[in-house]
């Protein structure tokens, strides 16, 4: 799977998760709390739904990622 690819499902599930989120301008830097809202249960969420999508699991202990690139990222090394 491409870090795009990535990209698109997290896209995906950061509009289910928040409705009401402008997605057009979400980029890799886009920040999760500061841009998006994302606050700490919302991405306990994010990282249940990618987990789930991605076949993956994030390793425990991992400093909690600043912005989409970075979940991409994480995404791509647990695989």
């Amino acid at each position: 799977m491409t870090k795009e690819q990535i990209f698109e499902g997290l896209k995906e599930i950061i509009g289910v998760i928040r409705p009401n989120t402008d997605l057009t301008n979400v980029s890799f830097s886009t920040e999760l709390v500061r841009e998006l809202g994302i606050d700490s249960l919302t991405m306990l969420l994010l990282s249940l739904a990618a987990e789930e999508k991605f076949q993956m699991h994030f390793p425990d202990g991992a400093p909690a990622p600043v912005t989409v690139g970075e979940v991409c990222d994480a995404v791509l090394q647990a695989q």
